[in-house]
């Protein structure tokens, strides 16, 4: 793969790139079947990373460290860094099955509720084609399973794996698994799945460009969601202001 612009920001790396390079990297990396660990990272992401060693190691060891959310590009622009653009999780998702359409790649969906699954498999199937797909499973699963799943996703040849699971489950299990896996590009996409079968409604394009798309989500579920973004939010903003201004400080929060 080839050189990329890494920046850091509360001591986590995040490449600077855009969607269009991200895509071809990858490709590239599928065609000479090399393995590719792709991660992005949001403001809740960065701020779990302080305190959890082994998510940080999870994001440090990838491949590729993308910027899911406009505050991640903001918070670059704040700490004089440069991020061309987000390259949000689910964007890119939806832009490498098009790809795998294009290419005769071959997809495993791992992840989300089984009929949420099923969904995206066959919504998937029904726009392009059920040849992109390498197989799936749902995400529901205890650890003494996770090495014959890996296995599974092993001998289903598959060239892209995507992994639907919350943080830090999946950027562990990839971390954990990858080499016995064996696929040439494997990423988690956190909620996507839900997403794309309809289970969840994404924020407007104008919500995503302003950084609102936390504020989005927590109205669907008020009870759930408000407390988490709200004290990541705020943790993520204290970070960002000590890196700024207090850099001798940074060790301390």
């Amino acid at each position: 793969m080839k050189e990329v612009k890494r920046i850091s920001i509360c001591n986590v790396p995040v490449d600077s790139l855009t969607m269009e390079e991200t895509v071809a990297l990858i490709d590239q990396s599928i065609r000479r079947k090399e393995n590719l660990h792709h991660v992005v990272v949001n403001a809740a992401k960065l701020v779990n990373a302080q305190k959890d060693p082994e998510l940080k190691a999870s994001i440090v060891e990838c491949d590729i460290i993308n910027a899911d959310g406009q505050s991640i590009v903001w918070a670059a622009k704040f700490l004089n860094e440069y991020l061309p653009e987000r390259v949000a999780g689910i964007d890119l998702m939806d832009n490498l099955v098009g790809l795998a359409a294009r290419e005769n790649y071959k997809i495993f969906f791992l992840g989300a509720k089984e009929d949420v699954v099923n969904k995206v498999v066959k919504i998937y199937s029904d726009k392009y084609s059920p040849e992109i797909i390498a197989g799936y499973r749902n995400g529901y699963f205890g650890k003494e399973e996770e090495l014959g799943i890996a296995k599974q996703i092993r001998d289903s040849k598959a060239d892209i794996l995507f992994v639907a699971m919350s943080s830090p489950k999946k950027e562990i299990f990839l971390n954990k698994y990858k080499d016995v896996m064996n696929v040439p590009f494997i990423m988690g996409v956190g909620g996507s799945f839900d997403v794309v079968s309809g289970k969840v409604k994404r924020a407007p394009v104008w919500m995503q460009n302003i950084c609102l798309e936390w504020f989005y989500r927590t109205m669907q579920e008020p009870g759930r969601m408000w407390k988490r973004y709200l004290t990541t939010n705020i943790a993520f903003v204290k970070l960002l202001v000590t890196e700024r201004f207090f850099p001798a400080n940074k060790s301390k929060t």
